[in-house]
């Protein structure tokens, strides 16, 4: 899916095709945060005025390299998790069986479309993680690009929450559901502080 040019993507994404849809969306938009970071490193890298975090700033390239590749895949998951569920909810729903054979196959589908994107969300928050730490030893001329970087994260994070809790609003499992909602609300709770206190903190630096 990542093959395709920005252009056709977005078109894709703006067209009535199932995928890609909000998952993947936050997936893209968490992996183009990232790498907003790994650019501000790559400044700073070999700059004498920077040379004692040079290491540090190495090791943060590389993790967020990882994490980077990490998001990407996770846009194909999201699209490969969403296809069962887009075909269970089109099952027929008219006899006994039918039902009893539409909610097994609906409980799976759900499971898996509510895990990628809990999956994006833990992504999404330590790559605001990463961030926190390239503010504070990244290049000061490109220090804004961490502030863009880690508003992308925010924004996958809390995007990414929404494919969760639509998914678990449907699920009869409940005990299932309350633990995904749990997870996910703490995610976003861990992970919309930091990234404030990031941007407050490029905010400070660059005004």
């Amino acid at each position: 899916m990542l093959t395709q040019s920005c252009n056709q993507w977005i078109e894709t994404l703006s067209s009535s095709a199932p995928v890609p849809g909000g998952g993947g969306a936050s997936a893209l938009v968490g992996a183009m945060g990232v790498a907003l970071g790994s650019m501000v490193g790559n400044l700073t890298l070999g700059k004498k005025k920077y040379q004692a975090v040079e290491e540090d700033i190495r090791r943060l390239l590389e993790q967020s390299a990882r994490l980077t590749q990490e998001l990407k895949e996770l846009v194909e998951k999201d699209a490969r998790a969403f296809e069962p569920l887009s075909k269970a909810y089109g099952l027929p729903k008219t006899t006994p069986a039918e039902i009893a054979y539409r909610d097994q196959v609906m409980a799976q589908a759900l499971r898996e479309a509510s895990l990628v994107p809990l999956a994006i969300m833990e992504k999404a928050v330590e790559g605001i993680k990463l961030q926190q730490e390239m503010a504070c030893k990244g290049s000061r001329i490109a220090i804004s690009d961490v502030g863009v970087g880690v508003q992308l994260l925010r924004s996958a994070l809390l995007g990414a929450s929404m494919n969760v809790f639509i998914n678990t609003k449907l699920m009869k499992h409940q005990s299932l559901a309350q633990e995904y909602n749990q997870k996910a609300d703490e995610l976003i709770a861990q992970g919309t502080a930091l990234a404030d206190q990031v941007y407050r903190t490029v905010e400070e630096a660059i005004r």
